[in-house]
């Protein structure tokens, strides 16, 4: 008999402190007076939020996790195993998905941690399923997604225009029906050095000199090719729908990365799709990177967006560059 994982629940948490577009405008009025505009305009964003100074991602995790096994009805104890795709980690090591394992309570449950930034979703998603279906030990998985991005970013920098905090996650467990269907990976690692941190690793260890010239920071270098996306996203989704075997006029939501909604409109429209096929949080959440389309894919179905029998897609991109994306039957 055939074993493929499903998707059982969803959960995701929003921290509590508002950090509106007009705070921001007050913050950057006299080095750089209009950005927020041209920002909230090209992307729409309007607001965003941030978790206390004293949590660190693992705290937002944990939660998102907590709700997903409620909504379950199963226990930390249940846990199998954790995978957490994030690029704002606790650590440069140990790994966080171990600490939200130990905040959680799943004492029985194995991690790793997912690192292609927020592409690192839709990879948890993959990953999940294919261990799920070639490892019979394998009866509880939560997938999680998880960004605290502003808390590595200088506060006086305006790109911190588009950083908030959240976490979402997916309890997934074994089915005799499909659930998964088919998943995607492209990368171009030419563009490793457009945004990044870099200080704090071993090719640039940190140092009293590199944490003053704020290297140990987030940094936009040069913007990314618009086409990465807009013609990028498409390609995927029609690719797994080509080795999944449906066609792209079969999906009933396609979740993508929460940062522009000009880009999600043009991709909707380049793949035939009408926008109601697609759900959008950036304005309201800002961007939530790693965790974006996890929230989103919460968000959707909290609103009746996707029920039973729905062929899900999700597709997320993250520097590097990375893209990934996995598409679910809901069984």
């Amino acid at each position: 008999m055939s074993r493929s994982a499903r998707i059982v629940s969803t959960g995701s948490y929003l921290p509590e402190i508002e950090v509106s577009n007009d705070a921001l405008r007050e913050r950057f009025k006299t080095i750089a007076p209009e950005f927020v505009d041209k920002m909230e305009a090209a992307s729409g964003i309007r607001t965003r939020w941030y978790a206390p100074p004293d949590w660190a991602t693992s705290d937002l995790a944990v939660r998102a996790a907590r709700k997903a096994l409620d909504a379950a009805g199963k226990k930390p104890e249940d846990v199998d195993l954790i995978l957490l795709g994030t690029d704002s980690p606790d650590f440069v090591t140990p790994a966080t998905s171990v600490v939200v394992q130990h905040k959680l309570g799943a004492k029985n449950a194995g991690t790793f941690d997912v690192g292609c930034a927020c592409a690192s979703f839709p990879t948890c998603l993959a990953t999940a399923a294919g261990l799920i279906a070639t490892n019979k030990s394998l009866k509880t998985v939560v997938a999680i997604g998880a960004y605290m991005m502003h808390k590595l970013t200088d506060p006086n920098d305006p790109m911190i225009f588009f950083f908030g905090d959240g976490a979402g996650a997916a309890v997934l467990e074994p089915s005799e029906k499909q659930g998964f269907v088919a998943s995607g990976f492209r990368a171009d690692g030419s563009y490793n050095r457009n945004w990044a941190i870099f200080s704090g690793g071993t090719d640039e260890p940190a140092s009293v000199e590199s944490v003053k010239a704020g290297r140990t920071s987030v940094k936009l270098v040069e913007r990314y090719p618009p086409e990465l996306n807009n013609e990028g996203w498409p390609k995927l989704v029609r690719q797994m729908a080509a080795d999944g075997g449906f066609a792209v006029s079969d999906i009933d939501m396609l979740l993508l990365t929460q940062v522009r909604r000009p880009t999600i409109e043009l991709v909707m429209q380049d793949l035939g799709l009408p926008i109601e096929k697609t759900h959008m949080v950036m304005d309201k959440w800002g961007y939530t990177g790693s965790a974006s389309v996890a929230m989103a894919f919460d968000d959707a179905r909290a609103h009746g967006k996707v029920k039973q029998g729905d062929l899900v897609v999700f597709v997320a991109s993250g520097v590097g560059y990375n893209m990934a994306g996995a598409a679910f039957r809901m069984v």
